[in-house]
């Protein structure tokens, strides 16, 4: 009995920026967020199965406003315990700031994992024509 290929694992898949049909080849051009213009440049096509990665319109905008959002507030889980709040001072100036900061200097990496959330929506785990999941060669 042939044994057949393990189905990766969905969240390693999705950190690592796999295919969101087969999971094992990269979605991006470039596998660093540097240079900075060329960051958010997506394959064709999936060089294994064949999943088309530029059919979606949206690219994931509104769910890289939420994650820049979530950070913002997580941002207060250290800031507040290490400096502290008040409104009798300047210290919630000085938390937008550091927070504002926090996101821009994370927005590379926001929107790239934001445009996989919206590929991982919209692509089921093995629906390309091309090729199944059984046929898919297990990595080593």
């Amino acid at each position: 009995m042939a044994q057949s290929p393990k189905k990766p694992m969905l969240l390693p898949a999705l950190l690592t920026m796999k295919c969101p049909s087969c999971r094992r080849s990269s979605v991006f051009i470039n596998k660093s967020v540097f240079p900075l213009g060329k960051c958010l440049e997506l394959k064709d096509e999936c060089e294994i199965c064949g999943q088309k990665m530029k059919s979606e319109s949206n690219n994931g905008g509104g769910i890289n406003y939420a994650l820049s959002m979530m950070l913002f507030f997580l941002n207060l889980l250290w800031y507040w315990p290490v400096f502290g709040l008040s409104y009798k001072d300047n210290s919630v100036f000085y938390y937008l700031g550091v927070s504002t900061f926090v996101v821009i200097l994370a927005q590379p990496w926001l929107m790239r994992i934001s445009r996989m959330i919206y590929l991982y929506l919209y692509v089921n785990f093995g629906t390309t024509r091309r090729v199944k999941v059984e046929d898919i060669p297990a990595q080593k």
